[in-house]
């Protein structure tokens, strides 16, 4: 097995311009409360452009929906993956973004020959891949992976509030928000809250203070 030294050289070095299939990577819900890091890899097709892709965050839920449909439809393969609560509290939540990054691009059919991931920090792979700061503004692959995260994370907390509509998932989908927080201390957590997380874990040892 090949040391995690040499892994980042290798990865250091990687040419852009390598022949090949290149996917991007991306994560929606390191942040919340409550709720799995959901992870997309996407393969684009170059005959088949896709117009304005940019960071989810800076697109309104509408156009990232309307995106997201033409994602689908258009790109050589994408693969949408998830680390759940469970994962993030027994592994921590970079681990499990990354764990859930991982079963994104193992998940694709066509395997790339190269991946970029957004941010600083990547997955194990075994194809050349490299951390791209701000890819998801820079690379349309890792905005398209980005669009597709935050649309099914989001849809995931939909489906949440749904069963659990006092907590307002439907609007903060689980960040810690001042509602998140009232409800989380009024109500006390569920089992989608993510209990390694401190406001969580002082709700839990205050209920516990409490009996």
């Amino acid at each position: 097995m090949r040391s995690n030294k040499f892994l980042k050289a290798e990865q250091a070095s990687l040419v852009w311009d390598l022949p090949g299939l290149m996917a991007g990577v991306d994560e929606a819900g390191r942040g919340p409360l409550a709720g799995p890091v959901v992870a997309a890899a996407v393969i684009l097709d170059d005959r088949a452009p896709i117009k304005g892709l940019a960071d989810s965050k800076q697109l309104s839920e509408r156009r990232r929906e309307q995106l997201y449909d033409e994602i689908r439809a258009k790109a050589l393969c994408c693969s949408v993956a998830q680390a759940s609560v469970e994962e993030i509290d027994r592994l921590n939540i970079l681990q499990a973004t990354l764990l859930a990054m991982q079963r994104a691009v193992l998940g694709l059919r066509l395997k790339p020959a190269k991946v970029l991931v957004d941010g600083n920090r990547l997955p194990a792979l075994d194809v050349l891949a490299e951390a791209v700061v701000s890819g998801d503004a820079l690379v349309p692959a890792i905005s398209a992976a980005s669009i597709l995260a935050k649309v099914t994370r989001d849809r995931l907390l939909l489906t949440l509030h749904e069963q659990f509509p006092a907590y307002g998932f439907d609007r903060h989908k689980g960040y810690g928000t001042a509602q998140h927080l009232l409800a989380l201390r009024t109500l006390g957590p569920l089992e989608a809250h993510r209990r390694s997380f401190a406001p969580v874990a002082r709700v839990m040892q205050q209920q516990q203070l409490a009996r």
